[in-house]
């Protein structure tokens, strides 16, 4: 302790690399011992597997606030972990197809475009 009142010190995570990836854990104790630390960690986006005797009991998942948004806050939290980029609304610059001429099989395409040198 630093010698402050009221302050506890920060309780330990674990880390799966099992099926539950780098998910962040806390036993039963640690859960109950430091509910609002955890909690606020779910606040910030966090997924806290809780655990009793390394058996995976219940998962501590934020919640969306509106039903209809309910995808928006699983892509504002893979955003803020560095997972996606959000697009900014404008198309990117993509070539058009080619279709072809006159009807043909994918086969003869690919060995026209082998031939081509494309």
């Amino acid at each position: 302790m630093n010698g402050k009142r009221g302050l506890t010190p920060f309780f330990r995570f674990s880390f799966n690399s099992g099926y539950t990836g780098q998910m962040k854990t806390a036993s039963i104790s640690v859960t109950k011992n430091q509910l609002s630390a955890l909690i606020e960690q779910v606040r910030h986006g966090e997924t806290i597997l809780i655990t009793d005797h390394d058996r995976p009991v219940a998962r501590l998942v934020p919640i969306v606030a509106d039903e209809g948004q309910s995808g928006l806050g699983e892509l504002e939290r893979l955003e803020r972990k560095g997972v996606l980029r959000r697009g900014h609304g404008k198309a990117c610059g993509v070539a058009p197809l080619q279709v072809p001429a006159k009807p043909c099989s994918a086969v003869a395409a690919l060995l026209e475009e082998r031939e081509a040198g494309r």
